[in-house]
């Protein structure tokens, strides 16, 4: 009898605690629900008082675009709304293609100026020029219009007409253009970068791009006699997932891991495997990556570094290690919405940025020291995870002088490269033209009479620092001091133009080559200076070098 008591209390109690877990799970999740419901009912019952109470008339969708992006602005910066009338915006990031004419626009003054033009588009075709300034689409001036305003009146249907009235070179003019459906090349230039190794520039990860991938590493391989590549995704941000993957089994046979994708919904979760034979297994493969490289750029080169299937040069890159997908909204709106994080064959997730532990004053904080974790390569080398993929082989570019970075965005270096345009016919060949003494000499003079000047950190640290002296009385004590200091740290321009030749003139050849060789031309040009090529070329021509970075055996090789 007391053995069926004590059972009885035993399922009693066993009842009463799984009564109260349910309950508690129940009561959690209808609190959840709750509280969404409230506050959705708060929001409508808010805009429905503004609406008929507010002094002024709303402008709903400007409201609600705008609440919804401070939302959103919450959780991360991939997670976007887009109403209909932006939803081409995510149908030209996912497969490069949009109606239009071909070109991309800058602000100038009160206008909007083109900047390139890109081969065999309407823009080039109807003889249009970077340079040229934007004054009227279909009649309506673009006067104060912001860049994104002109570029939605650029774009349309395909097979649609707009008349432009453009200014170049103080001449208005009409011209009246056909939009086309615009595909930006996801490959602007291959070739061989020397007489054993090829060369692909690679810039974006949009629907299909693997096949013009495919293309430049066939036809470097076949045709072109190439022994060895270089894939170059340096400011490379990425897209599609699926497009990395199946460029990495360009280079690996069928059933590696390239990704895996983990989130808060487990029967969304999936894994990445290669599943065809490799174009070229054994081909020798360096991947160029910089700090603009993100997403599937870095999924391709760290899938390439975890498999030990090529070395990777240059800088740490972005460190974007979260998904997205789009869901459909109500009115034909679209959500891009990070689901999960996405890990590579070592088991790295390579995310820098801590969004969901934001830092008191709101702003994002990188992954601590002390969560990064060590993992290993296929061949036992070590990897970490929290910030990027990092390079075998660390190269960092040049900085620009504060003189050559004024000229550049202040649109000097532009201005000038339109006026040699038109002043000259054509150049030399390509490779062959360079910035002589004269062009130079004459560069110098258009600042001049533009009345270029700017002032250094330096002197305005030198200005503020006088100022301190004066108001605690050090500086007539050392007045000669002072002015001769700032006699020594005031820069000229002649002074300028003379130290820093060098990358102005490197500025100046890429403005006035795109001109005649457009964006094909431009990238051809600077590779005879890149010093991340140059490194990566080295790397890729020592075979002792090659290898032991590979197998883990190169401890005593200065990484430079």
């Amino acid at each position: 009898m007391k053995r069926y008591i004590n059972r009885t209390i035993l399922i009693t109690l066993a009842v009463i605690i799984v009564s109260v877990f349910t309950t508690a799970y129940i009561f959690r999740n209808e609190s959840k629900d709750f509280k969404l419901q409230k506050n959705l009912d708060i929001f409508y019952s808010l805009i429905r008082e503004l609406n008929a109470f507010y002094v002024d008339e709303l402008k709903p969708d400007k409201l609600f675009k705008e609440s919804i992006d401070e939302m959103l602005n919450e959780l991360d910066p991939y997670t976007v709304y887009y109403p209909e009338s932006e939803r081409d915006n995510l149908a030209f990031m996912t497969t490069g293609k949009y109606g239009g004419i071909g070109s991309l626009i800058r602000r100038s003054g009160d206008y909007t100026v083109l900047t390139q033009i890109y081969k065999g588009f309407p823009a080039d075709i109807s003889g249009l020029k970077a340079g040229d300034i934007l004054k009227k689409i279909n009649g309506e001036s673009l006067k104060g219009l912001a860049v994104e305003g002109v570029s939605e009146k650029l774009k349309g249907e395909p097979n649609t007409e707009m008349t432009l009235i453009i200014e170049r070179q103080g001449e208005e003019f009409e011209k009246t253009l056909t939009r086309k459906r615009i595909s930006i090349p996801p490959v602007p230039y291959f070739g061989m970068a020397d007489n054993k190794t090829g060369y692909i520039k690679f810039t974006n990860f949009t629907q299909n791009c693997s096949g013009d991938v495919k293309n430049a590493l066939v036809t470097l391989l076949e045709k072109e006699g190439a022994e060895k590549i270089i894939l170059d995704v340096r400011s490379n941000p990425g897209g599609l997932l699926t497009e990395a993957v199946e460029i990495v089994n360009f280079f690996i046979g069928p059933g590696y891991e390239v990704v895996s994708t983990k989130g808060r919904v487990e029967k969304y979760d999936h894994t990445y495997k290669t599943t065809r034979k490799a174009i070229n297994e054994d081909v020798p493969l360096v991947v160029l990556i910089n700090s603009g490289t993100a997403s599937a750029g870095e999924i391709l080169a760290g899938a390439i570094q975890d498999l030990d299937r090529g070395v990777v040069v240059g800088q740490r890159s972005y460190g974007k290690g979260l998904v997205q997908i789009s869901r459909p909204l109500s009115y034909n709106a679209l959500l891009k919405v990070t689901t999960a994080k996405y890990y590579i064959p070592s088991g790295r997730c390579i995310q820098a940025l801590d969004f969901s532990n934001r830092n008191k004053d709101g702003s994002v904080g990188h992954i601590p020291d002390s969560l990064i974790s060590e993992f290993y390569t296929l061949k036992g080398r070590i990897v970490k995870d929290g910030g990027g993929i990092s390079p075998d082989y660390k190269v960092e570019p040049d900085k620009l002088s504060l003189f050559s970075t004024e000229l550049y965005l202040r649109l000097f270096i532009f201005d000038y490269a339109t006026n040699f345009y038109w002043n000259n016919k054509d150049i030399e060949e390509l490779g062959l033209f360079e910035i002589s003494d004269e062009i130079y000499e004459d560069f110098g003079n258009f600042l001049k009479q533009k009345s270029f000047s700017y002032e250094s950190a330096t002197e305005v640290t030198l200005e503020r620092l006088s100022n301190v002296a004066k108001s605690e009385k050090y500086y007539e004590n050392n007045k000669e001091l002072f002015e001769d200091l700032e006699n020594r740290l005031n820069h000229n321009l002649d002074n300028d133009l003379k130290m820093f030749r060098g990358e102005v003139s490197r500025l100046l050849e890429d403005e006035i080559i795109g001109r005649y060789y457009y964006e094909e031309g431009v990238i051809k040009h600077s590779l005879k200076l890149d010093k991340q090529l140059i490194r990566a070329l080295e790397i890729i021509e020592d075979d002792k070098i090659y290898s032991a970075t590979l197998n883990g055996t190169s401890g005593l090789i200065s990484k430079k």
